[in-house]
């Protein structure tokens, strides 16, 4: 690229602006705005005919070519649409709140407790068609979760983390299919 003095350049790999003042076989002094001289070689110059803080008035939003890269968007279509007057079952397996003592149980009497009042509610709430049930588990050491997990995977649902506003982090939301066909 051919460089006369005068010309306002950039520098491609730096911030650096300003005019020629002076061209010597390769290398192009460069004056920028506060006065201050650099020296750069031809290959890391570029041409600019207006301030590149200027450009940004010109852009105009609405052209073609700017359409023709932009992605359109689609609206995302929910599974299941949520109804006001829906009913959602919420039951805490902690196991104070199931039995008034667990005096003679040890902890595998527990677990095996709580996750078959998990299955009676999974199979009261497909009887009764209830869509939505809520186990609140708490957080512990994860062994309640992992097994309800795993007996959630042998019906036809759904289950995700439940609100963590509402339930905090130990709370496992369930969407029951209504017609698994």
């Amino acid at each position: 690229m051919c460089f006369e003095i005068g010309n306002k350049v950039a520098v491609i790999d730096d911030v650096i602006e300003g005019v020629v003042v002076g061209v010597i076989k390769n290398e192009v002094l460069v004056k920028d705005k506060e006065g201050m001289e650099y020296r750069f070689f031809k290959e890391e110059l570029v041409k600019i005919g207006v301030d590149q803080s200027d450009l940004s008035k010109y852009i105009d939003i609405h052209s073609e070519m700017l359409r023709e890269k932009r992605v359109e968007v689609k609206k995302k279509v929910k599974s299941f649409v949520k109804t006001k007057n829906e009913i959602v079952m919420e039951v805490d397996l902690h196991i104070e709140k199931l039995l008034k003592s667990t005096k003679g149980m040890d902890t595998y009497d527990i677990l095996s407790y709580q996750i078959d009042i998990a299955r009676n509610k999974i199979e009261y709430c497909i009887q009764k068609r209830i869509s939505k049930i809520v186990f609140i588990h708490g957080v512990g050491e994860g062994v309640l979760k992992s097994e309800l997990n795993f007996l959630l995977n042998n019906y036809p649902v759904k289950y995700y983390d439940a609100s963590y506003q509402k339930y905090g982090l130990g709370a496992t939301e369930v969407y029951i299919f209504q017609n698994p066909n």
